[in-house]
């Protein structure tokens, strides 16, 4: 299958620009008889839906939630990405897309990555006109703080509640299109198919979760917002409930699945503590701005230390090894999540983890508090004050900055960060794969969109912190509301879509015998097993490493798994009823083939970049090796169940320079 990226002529500079000005248009009165499908209410979801019926469009919009504000979205912490320069550190729209291409790893497309640092513009003027309370200068100004693998301070911040305060702006904007009756809202609503007609888009099957009766819904095409596959792996800092079906339903409709391999590793989160343990919880990357990581240099004092005979404060600071300050002088601890991430399981495969599992690494804020501390007690007009104002003071300021955050911590742990360095270790995150889009973000399915970290499009091989709000707000707000007009400019002659034709009524037939067969099992392991089975495969074998061997056994694993699934899973309850567990089977059936996907995708990149590393591909201090010359390129999957189809597409590189990653 031959790729079209669709990427426009011209400066890549001036390429959105003049794109905007001379694409399709859809005029008003035509808008109003188009009618648009969007699944999923995240930031992607909300403001997509809010800015198309803002526009004039008809939109009907489904969450599994019971309200939009639940999206997962609302668990992002340390801050989104714009090119404001207001701390005037020589910050630039070209700056943020340099990052941006660097921190992938060379594995993103140029053109959508610079639309993407030119809009971040806007998004934090729309968001303060919305209300949203980022935190301010003493001057007024909107505050920026730094994140990973950059070196200015870029990142709009609401304390650790970014996230849920930008959620929360697009849902009233979400909401004022509800009450005027633009937006048709279905809650506990899970989509389950993809409807085609005649190879377009036009419709999905759901199931609404409270009756459990499966409703067709029709229209002029659909938009997937649902976010990524992380709980492929269980264990993840995502809500259980985040899945990949809606985007693998549309996979298994012709759709292609981009670069499913690369996965997030976050090296900032609360190590897994024991056998039964449903998520792992994120401790925002903004934390790295101000707290120092390290290690033991002895081995027997990061023994000491599991074993409790020891803790941190035991450890003198000539004796401690602050690696990432040691590996990576330029960077120090803000270096990219996949370096900061692999870096901590070097130290802990050495010995030095210094939780029970022999996981873990220390996150230190006692230098922040004494100098924050000395600061403000100068600023106080205190002269020579004693040890006790210093961390008093000190610790005031840390409350103001990070304050939710650590009492989070301190009520997961039952230890005081304040007083004690926080332990933390890489946990599955993000994923920068997801389905194949062009410049329009539509996938190779005509009709068929997808945003946001449902899509592949932004990130590479590994995604920059505080760069996932971003791109989800971009695409609904600034880019889809636009590019949409491409395909539907060629619509305003086509009637309202019937859910009475044939296409649907084999969709829902197809999707109820599905669930029929999940259920007719009747077998003796619940769903969560089988989930928690598989997690355990994808991580040990597709984790933070990965190698030939494992990934063909791991491959193996997964299909004897599945095999297993559909002999022995037991789903109690009924079909045409309120279901959890039902919900949860068909979701761990698709990550079932996902994860056989993202096997083989890892297998076929011989290669390391960004948050793939093989382990065959590195260089003699343990970094990343690419492979530019055969691998400078999109995988995107059609699914087979005996053998997936490979496409590529070739990237280039014309305005950043294809050269190997240094955060020394």
């Amino acid at each position: 299958m031959k790729l079209d990226a669709k990427i426009p002529e011209g400066p890549i500079a001036e390429k959105w620009t003049q794109y905007r000005g001379s694409m399709n248009l859809v005029a008003p009165n035509n808008k109003r008889r188009l009618d648009v499908i969007v699944v999923g209410t995240g930031l992607a979801g909300a403001s997509a839906s809010a800015t198309l019926a803002e526009l004039g469009y008809n939109v009907k919009a489904f969450t599994f939630h019971d309200s939009p504000r639940r999206a997962h979205s609302i668990a992002a912490q340390g801050g989104i990405n714009a090119a404001k320069n207001y701390q005037n550190d020589g910050d630039s729209v070209y700056r943020l897309f340099y990052d941006t291409v660097k921190g992938g790893d060379y594995r993103s497309r140029e053109a959508n990555v610079y639309r993407l640092a030119e809009c971040s513009r806007e998004i934090i003027d729309q968001a303060v006109a919305q209300g949203v309370p980022f935190a301010r200068d003493y001057g007024g100004l909107l505050a920026n703080r730094s994140f990973g693998g950059v070196q200015v301070s870029r990142t709009f911040y609401a304390r650790g509640q970014t996230g849920q305060q930008l959620l929360l702006g697009a849902y009233q904007a979400l909401s004022r299109q509800i009450a005027v009756g633009r937006v048709k809202m279905y809650n506990r609503h899970e989509m389950l198919d993809v409807v085609l007609v005649d190879g377009k888009a036009r419709g999905i099957i759901t199931r609404n979760l409270l009756t459990g009766k499966l409703e067709r819904h029709a229209a002029h095409c659909v938009v997937l917002a649902t976010g990524g596959y992380g709980n492929v792996f269980y264990l993840s800092t995502n809500a259980m409930g985040c899945n990949v079906s809606a985007a693998w339903r549309a996979v298994r409709k012709g759709a292609l699945m981009a670069n499913p391999c690369f996965t997030q590793i976050h090296p900032t989160c609360i190590p897994v503590f024991g056998d039964y343990q449903s998520k792992l919880t994120l401790m925002s990357e903004s934390l790295r701005n101000d707290g120092r990581v390290w290690v033991p240099q002895k081995i027997e004092d990061s023994k000491a230390i599991k074993e409790g005979k020891k803790t941190a404060l035991d450890i003198p600071e000539e004796e401690r090894d602050y690696y990432l300050e040691r590996r990576y002088p330029a960077f120090g601890n803000l270096v990219p999540r996949d370096v900061a991430s692999r870096a901590a399981k070097i130290e802990s495969d050495r010995g030095k983890g210094v939780v029970g599992t022999g996981l873990g690494v220390f996150l230190d804020f006692a230098a922040a508090i004494e100098r924050y501390g000395k600061e403000a007690a100068l600023s106080k007009g205190i002269e020579n004050p004693d040890n006790e104002t210093i961390l008093s003071l000190g610790e005031d300021v840390i409350e103001q900055k990070y304050g939710n955050l650590f009492q989070m911590y301190e009520k997961i742990t039952g230890e005081n960060p304040y007083k004690q360095p926080m332990k933390i270790y890489p946990a599955v995150h993000y994923t920068m794969g997801g389905l194949w889009v062009d410049y329009n973000l539509e996938t190779n399915v005509s009709g068929l969109f997808a945003l946001g970290e449902a899509n592949f499009s932004d990130h590479g091989a590994n995604r920059l912190g505080a760069s996932a709000l971003m791109q989800g707000l971009a695409d609904g707000y600034f880019v889809l509301p636009y590019t949409i007009g491409q395909f539907l400019s060629d619509e305003i002659r086509t009637s309202k879509i019937s859910t009475d034709l044939p296409e649907f009524e084999n969709a829902e037939k197809q999707t109820r015998e599905r669930i029929e067969k999940i259920m007719s099992v009747k077998g003796n392991q619940s769903v969560e097993s089988f989930h928690r089975r598989l997690g355990k495969i994808m991580w040990e074998y597709c984790g933070m490493s990965r190698n030939a061997e494992g990934l063909i056994k791991g491959r193996s694993l997964i299909r004897e798994l599945r095999e297993e699934f559909y002999k022995d899973v037991f789903v109690p309850g009924e079909t045409n009823d309120y279901n959890p567990e039902l919900e949860k089977a068909t979701r761990v059936a698709d990550f079932l083939e996902m994860g056989e996907l993202m096997m083989i995708d890892a297998l076929e990149r011989n290669e390391s970049c960004g948050g793939h590393f093989r382990e065959e591909y590195q260089s003699e201090e343990g970094e990343a090796q690419r492979n530019d010359e055969d691998y400078t390129n999109v995988f995107a999957w059609e699914w087979d169940e005996n053998e997936p189809r490979l496409n590529r597409e070739d990237l280039s590189f014309e305005y950043v320079e294809l050269k190997t990653r240094s955060y020394k």
